[in-house]
C-alpha cells in the first residue's frame, strides 16, 4: 500500500509532534519518580506562535500532561486549531487564559489554550503580570520578553534529537482504521517494554490528542527489539485472521 498524501502528511506531523515530546519527557523523568509514569502534570508549558512548530507542540504537550498556551492574532489559524483538536480552549484575553490554566495545574491536568493576541503582546503581558511559564518553546532567536522570562527562571525546551538507540515504527490499513487501529495499538502496546514509559504514555494518548490529524496512521519511537516483535506479531495475526485488512508495517532507523 503507497502512501498518500494526506497519510503523508499526517507521519510528518506526527513526527514533529513526536520530537517535541521526546524533549518534555526528558524535562518530566528529572522530577519523576522513577517507579512511576513520567509526565508534566502540573506544569505550565509556553507554546509561543500558533504556527506550525506551535501546534505540533500543543499536541505534544496534551500526550505528556502539561497545561499548554500558544497564542495568535489570525482568526483563522485559531479556528482552525479548535476544529483540529489541537487547541481545547480558543479565548481572547490573558486574563480568561490563565483562570483555565492555573485550574488544570492545580488539578495537575493537561490542557491546550489559544489566546487571540499575537505573541508579543501575551509574553509583554505575562511579564507585567508575573506569570513565570515552567517551560518555554524552543526558539532560535529569543525575544527580549523570552530572554527576561529565562533569566527569571523559565525552562526553553529542547527538540530533541532521534535517540540513536530507538527506531522510528509508523503503520496504517487500508480500511476501516476506526476498528483496527486501536487493535493494532494494543498489540504493540504489549511489545514495549516495561520500563519504556515514554513510549507507552505516547502510544495510550497520542491517537486521542492527534485525533483527525493523525488521519488514520500511527508513529512510534521505540526499541528494535520491540519494533521488530510488533511486525511479527501483526503478520501472525493477519495469518490467523485476527486482522482482517493489510496492515502496512514500516520500521526506520
Amino acid at each position: 500500500m503507497a502512501l498518500d498524501s494526506d497519510q503523508s502528511a499526517a507521519i510528518d506531523f506526527s513526527l514533529q509532534v513526536q520530537r517535541f515530546y521526546a524533549g518534555l519527557m526528558v524535562a518530566a523523568t528529572a522530577s519523576c519518580d522513577r517507579n512511576a509514569e513520567p509526565g508534566l502534570g502540573g506544569t505550565f508549558l509556553y507554546a509561543g506562535e500558533l504556527d506550525q512548530r506551535g501546534r505540533a507542540l500543543l499536541v505534544a504537550g496534551n500526550i505528556a500532561g502539561a497545561a499548554s498556551l500558544a497564542s495568535s492574532s489570525d482568526a483563522a489559524l485559531q479556528k482552525q486549531a479548535v476544529r483540529d483538536g489541537v487547541a481545547d480552549f480558543l479565548v481572547t484575553t490573558l486574563d480568561e487564559s490563565l483562570r483555565i490554566l492555573k485550574n488544570q495545574v492545580r488539578k495537575r491536568e493537561a490542557v491546550a489554550v489559544c489566546v487571540g493576541m499575537a505573541p508579543e503582546t501575551v509574553e509583554r503581558a505575562m511579564l507585567e503580570r508575573g506569570v513565570l511559564p515552567d517551560l518555554l518553546r524552543p526558539v532560535q532567536a529569543s525575544s527580549q520578553e523570552l530572554a527576561v522570562l529565562c533569566s527569571q527562571g523559565a525552562h526553553q525546551l529542547d527538540q530533541a534529537a532521534p535517540d540513536e538507540g530507538l527506531i522510528v515504527v509508523t503503520w496504517y490499513v487500508d480500511a476501516a482504521p476506526s476498528l483496527w487501529l486501536p487493535k493494532l495499538d494494543a498489540l504493540a502496546l504489549e511489545c514495549l517494554r516495561s520500563h519504556a514509559w515514554p513510549a507507552r504514555r505516547w502510544l495510550r494518548l497520542a491517537p486521542r490528542y492527534l485525533g483527525r490529524l493523525a488521519q488514520g496512521v500511527r508513529v512510534l519511537c521505540c526499541e528494535p527489539e520491540s519494533a521488530k516483535e510488533f511486525a511479527a506479531r501483526v503478520q501472525a495475526a493477519i495469518q490467523r485472521g485476527e486482522i482482517g485488512v493489510p496492515v502496512n508495517v514500516n520500521l526506520r532507523i
